[in-house]
């Protein structure tokens, strides 16, 4: 098989020490490392593989190799495609100088056990330049040595490349401000050509002791070879779950409820006037939305299948889910705060404390409500035009997920009753649009104590 410019390939041995038995251990600092010609998407994977990655508890950090770059280059001068050029000895030296400062801070994270995966955004184009990483990572430095899984994106459909080019690269730091949006797209058709030059893609047979995906086609299909551990396998779940199509994702509280109206936690109370009200209201509202393939899903609740039930004629499908239920409070349930407060003061500092990770007693904390809610998360990445009438504390789930909140502010994120809140997923982040009704509604929103 052929090599860049028609090199022959030999396969690559690479160094891993004797006494290295990650693959056998558990609990094991993960390398995620992309590969690819630049418009591929590494970029845009990296970012929505950290944000799941943290959303699900695991503790990760991207290192974007071309920061690096414009940190330690003049980028007017150095922006330019001849610098990516596989004859320029000079900016081969600085990429290969900024590559390992990446490298070497990705470890320093790793070693000082400060996260679980960092994710190695570069091209990684060649099989040289991957095995400094696997030598690097297995070296007996690190203790227990990483393991390293590579991301390859693989694209040579014209419409997806030329989106990434029009909508992300001609508007990067390399570019903006320094050349005209022709001039850039000219420049950046000419730096994937000098690392199309020495593009040496992942092979079965002469990496076949590396872990790695294949992501083709933006999604379109896949290879999948020598997959280790939990978060490899969580990887290769995800990524074949996310596409790049543009979509929106619309939120909604069910109408204000009884229960609402008196402060109960939780129940399972039917809706009150002006929820009713509101229910009409948001069927009017998608009408105006003129969304093809729309569909709605709710909860199992009774007041959030009431407000479902008004767009049912407007919808292909309603679905009614049981992950998509209120958080369960346990013996708090039907109580108000101040009923918590008295019987249970002990339980309601505690949850004042560490709301996240506070469990009602026979009840749920929001990190199992995250884990409740992975499957909806899937679902939402491969769906477009959905509808979710659910929850408050479902709902902050979901929206920390796409607007990538921590832990600490997840549990205190502004979901109000009677507004639709809009996410436009876009290259590297969310639009969030609220829009709310002129429909009367108690607050139910508690601040985060002082």
């Amino acid at each position: 098989m052929p090599g860049p410019a028609g090199v022959p390939q030999r396969k690559m041995t690479y160094f891993v020490p004797k006494s290295d038995n990650s693959n056998e251990q558990v609990r094991v600092p993960n390398v995620i490392a992309l590969v690819g010609l630049p418009a591929r998407g590494k970029t845009y994977i990296s970012h929505k593989l950290c944000r799941y990655l943290n959303w699900i508890g695991i503790k990760t950090k991207a290192f974007n190799v071309g920061e690096y770059r414009r940190r330690a280059c003049n980028l007017e001068e150095e922006g330019e495609s001849e610098f990516f050029s596989p004859n320029n000895a000079r900016g081969q030296k600085l990429r290969d100088e900024c590559a390992r400062l990446a490298i070497e801070d990705m470890g320093r994270y790793l070693d000082a056990k400060e996260g679980e995966v960092a994710i190695l955004d570069a091209t990684n184009t060649t099989r040289e330049r991957r095995h400094i990483l696997m030598n690097y990572c297995k070296n007996l430095m690190h203790e227990p040595p990483f393991r390293v899984f590579f991301v390859e994106s693989v694209c040579d459909d014209e419409d997806i490349i030329n989106s990434n080019i029009t909508e992300v690269k001609i508007n990067s730091p390399d570019y903006k401000g320094i050349m005209s949006q022709e001039e850039a797209k000219e420049d950046f058709l000419k730096r994937i050509e000098n690392y199309r030059m020495q593009y040496e893609p992942l092979d079965e047979e002469y990496d076949e002791e590396l872990s790695y995906i294949k992501v083709i086609n933006a999604g379109k299909s896949f290879y999948v070879h020598n997959v280790n551990g939990h978060v490899q396998s969580r990887v290769v779940y995800f990524l074949m779950n996310i596409h790049l199509l543009p979509r929106s994702i619309y939120l909604s509280r069910h109408g204000e409820s009884e229960y609402n109206r008196i402060g109960r936690l939780g129940g399972d109370s039917p809706l009150s006037e002006n929820g009713l009200t509101y229910a009409g209201r948001l069927l009017q509202y998608f009408e105006t939305e003129n969304l093809s393939d729309f569909r709605v899903w709710s909860s199992q609740k009774i007041r959030a299948a009431q407000t479902a039930s008004h767009l049912k004629d407007l919808a292909g499908h309603t679905e009614f889910w049981k992950c998509l239920d209120e958080i369960d409070a346990g013996i708090c349930e039907g109580l108000t705060y101040e009923d918590f407060e008295s019987r249970y003061p002990k339980q309601f500092a505690e949850r004042d404390k560490d709301k996240y990770h506070y469990r009602y007693p026979s009840g749920e904390s929001y990190e199992d409500l995250v884990a409740r809610l992975e499957p909806v998360i899937m679902e939402l990445e491969r769906q477009s035009n959905v509808l979710v009438i659910s929850h408050q504390a479902v709902l902050r789930c979901i929206l920390a997920y796409f607007t990538n909140k921590n832990r600490d502010d997840l549990p205190y994120l502004k979901v109000p009753l009677h507004t639709v809140i809009k996410l436009t997923p876009k290259a590297y982040s969310c639009e969030v649009e609220m829009f709310p009704f002129k429909i009367e509604a108690v607050d139910t929103y508690r601040e985060k104590p002082k």
